[in-house]
């Protein structure tokens, strides 16, 4: 089916504030052509959804967002997009991430173990973009929690979950604790590289180094996600094999470099039922660049692959001409959807964005049922 998206979020929206807002925002993607809603459940350490597993690991108090209180807005949307058609994709947005508090936030302040380390023997902060704290994604137990928790919003009437670019992933600069410096050592019969000025592996901090040496501890942590991945997929497809594993990570080789996603890997390894490559780009010819590399990279899975396209996200902004040749042009290339970042640009300027793919998406529906005839 051609997935014709948009994300959700709790952050410059206030959609997800009540029941009533929700039933409008369904609507008006179902009346824009939209079937498919990816909204987020877990963001700056709390959940959307009522969590038995973060009661279990935290308390009473940390069973949902204190915002939302006695409500549960993954239960009021699976509601309101039931009633007008639409599949819901839950979408754990900070993935291995826990807090923009870089103390930790309240998840390292009750589980201090469960921290990710740089090789300083600090706290994992992300060295490009906006600063998050990561919890050890390579530690079985913060991997058992995530499992937990997407395992609990499987049991809701859900289509399936989405990862992104913080799951399953970690910053470059990550993966310093003892047990993984232990296995990496056993299996080289040498310790991890560090980053280092004096070695010129780098002319700047945040970012990765290309020497042999650091490529091979980048594989080996990248390998340990892809084995997460496959893991994830095994729990997932044993509760339902028809839920659907939607990912939507950075562009390669970017995502490899930077946060460890070994997105060919997991497309190759069939991990992956619906990939969302984030191509944020505000200009058309970027954009083209972009989709031709993964026409290149993933030739017979196009029927797999719905592109992240961004509406607005700070300074990156498309408006429905913009739009519409992108969109032309995943067509073109023979990619039928696209999922779009996010929900309340289609309500600026009038709606005009909403208005625009209305439209689009009417002719897009009418040719695949001509093509079919």
């Amino acid at each position: 089916m051609a997935v014709r998206g948009v994300w959700l979020t709790n952050v410059a929206s206030k959609v997800l504030r009540s029941r009533e807002r929700i039933q409008r925002a369904m609507h008006l993607l179902a009346e824009s052509g939209f079937n498919t809603v990816y909204p987020v459940v877990w963001n700056k350490g709390w959940t959307l959804y009522k969590s038995a597993e973060m009661q279990r690991q935290f308390g009473a108090e940390y069973g949902i967002d204190p915002l939302y209180g006695s409500r549960d807005p993954l239960q009021e949307m699976l509601e309101a997009a039931s009633a007008v058609g639409l599949s819901v994709i839950p979408w754990f947005e900070y993935g291995f991430a826990c807090s923009a508090d870089l103390s930790g936030g309240h998840i390292l302040s009750h589980k201090p173990q469960w921290g990710g380390l740089d090789q300083a023997g600090h706290l994992l902060v992300n060295r490009s973009g906006h600063p998050l704290v990561w919890m050890n994604a390579f530690d079985p137990e913060v991997q058992n929690f995530l499992i937990s928790l997407i395992c609990e919003v499987l049991q809701y009437p859900v289509a399936g979950f989405q990862g992104d670019d913080r799951l399953p992933a970690t910053p470059f600069n990550g993966g310093y604790d003892a047990a993984t410096i232990t296995q990496f050592t056993a299996q080289y019969a040498q310790a991890p590289p560090r980053l280092s000025h004096r070695l010129g592996w780098i002319k700047r901090p945040d970012q990765p180094p290309s020497h042999p040496a650091w490529i091979q501890w980048r594989d080996f942590r990248a390998a340990k996600l892809t084995d997460f991945l496959a893991r994830l997929r095994s729990t997932v497809k044993a509760i339902n094999p028809d839920l659907l594993l939607s990912m939507a990570p950075n562009l390669s080789p970017w995502a490899l470099d930077y946060y460890l996603q070994d997105v060919q890997s997991w497309m190759k390894g069939g991990l992956v039922d619906t990939l969302h490559p984030q191509i944020y780009r505000a200009d058309f010819s970027s954009y083209a660049r972009e989709l031709d590399k993964l026409v290149q990279q993933y030739p017979s899975q196009l029927d797999r692959i719905f592109p992240g396209i961004v509406i607005k996200a700070g300074s990156t902004e498309n408006d429905a001409t913009q739009l519409q040749r992108a969109i032309d042009y995943n067509r073109k290339n023979g990619i039928q959807g696209e999922v779009y970042f996010f929900f309340e640009g289609l309500r600026q300027n009038n709606g005009e964005i909403a208005s625009f793919l209305k439209a689009y998406y009417a002719r897009d529906v009418h040719r695949s049922i001509d093509a079919r005839e």
